[in-house]
């Protein structure tokens, strides 16, 4: 009795399978409009972006990944800018994610989808993680299009001609021509995309296993897939720039600047409240200057003190006002001595307390 070879499955009827059969995709894509939703809900704009929520939930930005916020590679294919962002991406990971989740599996579809999104928001960080607060799914997608074409440059004698020209050519057409627009379009992360397809095209000579009974047996080299992403992995994390300034200082900077307003505000009361006691309490100016020291004067020192301590390095985006704050304290702190200094002398105090 003679065995029938095994018709291959059209990968077209892959391509229109039912959400049951792709529970990882459809887990991806949930997952993103819900985070955009909870986003927008919390401030961050359903049709444009106000990039401060964007980074406050994981987006990626060199001043906070690379302070020790390593995460946001991950975090930051979830975050969109808007709800354009948001479904041009959907629409992308729908279309594609069923075909590659039935053929890698739900487990390594998923962690090619990771690994695609992480190495594309990597080479983000080399190229422009200093100047643009950035997320999205797009480079974890165009590492879903990087691993199909491997796939199919694999499998091409196994896949019907008709089919391998347009699923090859369609989805080399639309990679070429959507980084083709990034080069051209503001506002666009085309190193995103670009690491992430570059990654896809690798995580996929690791994933990837023989389709079918005829598949080549050494059409992907897992080792060699392995030893590029080693390397393109050292490559990156060498290239990296110096971050312009730490997230982790700034937030410093800016919560002693808050700080400090504060008490300059009660401290200033306190100030006019001693000098309007000197001319009618009876209180000796001896005392009153003794309590404008420990009481004025030594607690703008203290906040002098404390702003400098706080100083970002580079170019953080507070430094400018910190400077001015700490001029600020440190002048108030020298004319608090000074006053007290003339009241000792039995100077009387003028009002009102100097601003």
């Amino acid at each position: 009795m003679t065995t029938q070879p095994t018709t291959p499955p059209a990968l077209t009827e892959l391509m229109r399978a039912p959400a049951a059969q792709v529970p990882g995709t459809v887990g991806l894509v949930a997952l993103n409009l819900a985070v955009f939703v909870a986003l927008a809900l919390a401030g961050g704009g359903w049709w444009h972006a106000t990039h401060g929520v964007q980074l406050d939930w994981g987006a990626n930005f060199a001043p906070a990944t690379q302070d020790g916020q390593w995460w946001r590679l991950g975090s930051a294919m979830f975050i969109h800018f808007g709800v354009w962002h948001l479904l041009l991406n959907m629409w992308a990971l729908w279309d594609i994610g069923r075909l590659l989740e039935q053929l890698l599996g739900r487990w390594r579809f998923a962690l090619l989808y990771l690994g695609a999104g992480v190495g594309g928001n990597l080479l983000s960080l080399v190229v422009q993680g200093n100047r643009a607060v950035s997320g999205g799914a797009s480079g974890a997608v165009f590492g879903l299009y990087g691993a199909l074409l491997v796939f199919l440059w694999t499998e091409r004698r196994q896949v019907e001609p008709g089919e391998f020209r347009w699923l090859f050519g369609g989805a080399l057409a639309f990679s070429g021509l959507m980084l083709g627009l990034g080069w051209f379009m503001p506002g666009i992360d085309n190193s995103a995309h670009g690491g992430g397809f570059i990654a896809g095209m690798l995580w996929a000579g690791v994933l990837l296993r023989p389709w079918q009974a005829g598949s080549p047996v050494r059409g992907v080299r897992p080792a060699v897939a392995v030893a590029g992403l080693v390397l393109a992995l050292c490559a990156l994390v060498w290239a990296l720039p110096e971050p312009a300034y730490r997230l982790g200082e700034e937030l410093k900077a800016r919560a002693t600047m808050q700080r400090f307003m504060l008490d300059d505000e009660h401290l200033s009361g306190r100030w006019s409240a001693l000098l309007r006691g000197a001319h009618s309490s009876g209180e000796s100016f001896e005392s009153v200057a003794g309590r404008m020291e420990t009481e004025v004067a030594q607690p703008y020192q203290q906040s002098f003190e404390a702003l400098m301590l706080a100083t970002p390095s580079g170019a953080a985006p507070s430094a400018a006002a910190l400077n001015a704050l700490q001029a600020l304290a440190a002048h108030k702190a020298q004319a608090a001595r000074q006053q007290a200094e003339a009241l000792r002398r039995g100077i009387a105090p003028a009002e009102p307390a100097p601003e």
